[in-house]
């Protein structure tokens, strides 16, 4: 949502430079039909982003997510539709809103107003989510019971550092991601097509909680978590819901495939829910962190497609705000 923001921002700080040019140029000074144009394509500015952004909200709510693309087909379709019915109601319109005042024609007088007003406010808006804090809704069950479906929470975007816009370079670290943090990431697909956990993930967010390390060999005996060998007991926030286990179904593939298998995210298809309860070992690769959900039964993670580089990782779980009853840091 941050870059959709920072874009429309420029979108309107466009409106406003350019407004600023006309009215130097004394374009604005009655109602001409440039006046009346110039404030036709205001109209349909404001009619774009209302439209575009009530279309991505409802896809927000529905899980339709994909943060990789600034705005989807269906989305500047709307945009588009509303903007063209925006333009021809300002342009109707005009004939009402020829009045003149301090010099200036009243409506782009007031374009100029709102126009200021929402430049200034969704930049700001934006870098505060890019770069410091952004809300979060929870999309599935995979985090139950530390998060349920529909929790609204806060997440700190600039503790793993502030990262360059469109690029996976982060600066000013202020501290590194741990074992047991609770992060938000961008799902680690290159291609649109590829379907993981029922459907393709591409470039939608995901949220889980890092279980290994850069180097560390994880292992999933019987449903219980291994890390370097040893079992991981003080796990307190896990969640198994199923009484039975999965048998192990992957021994006839050799330790150096399974490897290979797992780095390339196919292991899940390849194995399915057999590989929920016996999974492993593998070994994280540097620069990467392997991650799985808190209801382990019923949750789709780093079992299934793989580890996560650390420059998707977008920040850490920091405070639930919604619902009222559910308010606080989570752990």
């Amino acid at each position: 949502m941050e870059e959709k923001l920072f874009w429309i921002g420029v979108l309107m700080g466009a409106h406003l430079f350019l407004s600023h040019h006309f009215k130097e140029k004394g374009k604005f000074k009655a109602d001409t039909r440039f006046t009346r144009a110039w404030h036709s394509v205001f109209a349909a500015l404001v009619s774009f982003v209302v439209a575009v952004l009530l279309s991505v909200s409802l896809d927000n709510r529905r899980g339709d997510v994909v943060t990789s693309l600034l705005f989807s087909q269906r989305q500047l379709a709307y945009g588009l539709l509303a903007a063209a019915a925006g333009a021809a109601y300002a342009w109707w319109r005009g004939a009402a809103r020829a009045a003149v005042k301090d010099g200036l024609n009243v409506s782009m007088k007031e374009d100029m107003e709102w126009s200021e007003t929402v430049f200034s406010a969704v930049l700001l808006a934006s870098v505060v989510m890019y770069l410091f804090i952004q809300a979060f809704k929870i999309p599935s069950g995979s985090m139950e019971k530390t998060f349920l479906i529909g929790d609204h929470l806060f997440v700190n975007k600039f503790i793993y550092g502030f990262r360059i816009p469109y690029t996976k370079t982060k600066l000013l670290k202020f501290s590194k991601v741990k074992r047991g943090d609770i992060v938000v990431f961008q799902f680690p697909s290159s291609d649109p097509s590829e379907f993981q956990c029922g459907g393709s993930q591409y470039g939608k967010d995901f949220i889980k909680r890092v279980v290994g390390m850069p180097g560390d060999v994880v292992q999933v005996m019987e449903g219980s978590l291994f890390v370097n060998g040893a079992l991981v007991e003080n796990e307190p926030y896990t969640q198994y819901l199923d009484k039975s286990r999965y048998p192990r179904a992957t021994d006839k593939v050799s330790a150096s495939d399974y490897q290979v298998y797992w780095e390339n995210r196919v292991l899940g298809k390849m194995f399915s829910e057999y590989i929920r309860d016996n999974f492993g070992p593998v070994k994280v690769p540097e620069g990467q962190y392997l991650v799985m959900g808190d209801n382990r039964d019923r949750s789709c993670d780093s079992r299934y497609w793989g580890a996560v580089p650390e420059g998707l990782i977008k920040g850490k779980a920091w405070f639930t705000y919604w619902p009222p009853s559910r308010m606080g840091f989570p752990r």
